[in-house]
């Protein structure tokens, strides 16, 4: 497809920003829309914001592990960003392939909410609270596999929805617990659901937290209008984080979690790869400059990935 600059005044037409459906990803858009009329003076009329399904908000009866990867929720709004019919679409990073369509990319990044996993229970304050036996809904090869790490005792179901479906199937006893991003909850105003994880216990996914704004790398004027919400420290921890897991190439399929921190001029990255019935972690922490995220990340990376082997994701693992 052929991707050319689309030269406007966005105080006369509608600036387009394309997002999945759900309570949260509406709520995502609407934080960058606040933020980019707040920084240009722009009229809240001068934004629209188009609400796209996705193959992965479709399918919800099956583990995203059967019907593809990551690419599921970006697919439908990346084609249409390619066609002009959005200019700019905004995208949990936990959720974005490690690879983008040729053209397009993300470079802005809003301010990195908190980057934890919330344990959310009717009934139970904790992991370690939980009986024998009990059953935990979980659509996310991560968390199911730190779980299990510590508690093999549990029985893992899949849990697939958005944050409103998965408490509702809480509240119908389809399972004691979940697990759902402390971020997400924050910007839904369910702050009461917060209970966050030390992540020692349970390590985030990439990006965990952060809101990346996509868009056609030629086009200039979308260029100047985002690139003032970018948040360098959460640009830089991005860069990292998601070097270790192109590395390791991450994906749905893949047990990863990692979580960088910025001090000064230094980085601090901690990750780590699980087997998919938690019987193994292979971890690390490393350090490294601000000058170089990227070297950080792909270094990390391949520490870990020279400790494993192919059989360390192997298929019969996978199964709820």
């Amino acid at each position: 497809m052929d991707i050319k600059s689309n030269k406007r005044d966005f105080r006369a037409n509608k600036l387009k920003i394309g997002t999945r459906g759900s309570p949260l990803a509406l709520a995502q858009a609407l934080e960058v829309k606040k933020e980019i009329t707040n920084h240009h003076n722009l009229d809240d009329k001068s934004i629209e914001i188009i609400t796209i399904s996705t193959k992965g908000d479709r399918i919800l009866d099956r583990p995203l592990t059967e019907i593809g990867g990551k690419g599921l929720f970006t697919e439908e709004i990346e084609e249409k960003l390619y066609n002009h019919e959005i200019d700019i679409a905004v995208h949990s990073m936990k959720d974005m392939p490690t690879e983008f369509p040729n053209g397009l990319g993300i470079n802005t990044f809003l301010k990195r909410e908190d980057f934890r996993d919330s344990f959310v229970s009717l009934k139970y304050n904790s992991i370690n609270e939980l009986p024998k036996g009990a059953v935990v809904g979980s659509s996310s090869i991560r968390r199911k596999a730190q779980l299990l790490s510590i508690r093999s005792d549990l029985k893992v179901v899949e849990f697939r929805g958005n944050v409103q479906t998965r408490l509702d199937k809480l509240k119908n006893g389809i399972a004691d617990a979940t697990f759902l991003a402390c971020a997400g909850l924050i910007r839904l105003g369910m702050e009461d659901l917060v209970n966050p994880i030390s992540p020692k216990t349970m390590m985030p996914a990439v990006a965990q937290g952060i809101i990346g704004i996509e868009q056609r790398l030629s086009d200039t004027d979308i260029t100047d209008l985002i690139s003032p919400l970018n948040h360098n420290e959460t640009m830089l921890q991005v860069l990292t984080e998601r070097s270790f897991l192109k590395v390791l190439d991450g994906s749905c399929r893949t047990p990863i979690g990692s979580i960088s921190k910025i001090d000064g001029k230094k980085i601090y990255l901690s990750g780590q790869v699980l087997r998919p019935d938690g019987s193994e972690i292979i971890s690390g922490n490393w350090e490294g400059t601000v000058d170089n995220p990227i070297d950080l990340g792909t270094m990390a990376g391949n520490e870990i990935k020279e400790k494993i082997d192919d059989s360390f994701f192997k298929k019969e693992d996978l199964s709820y």
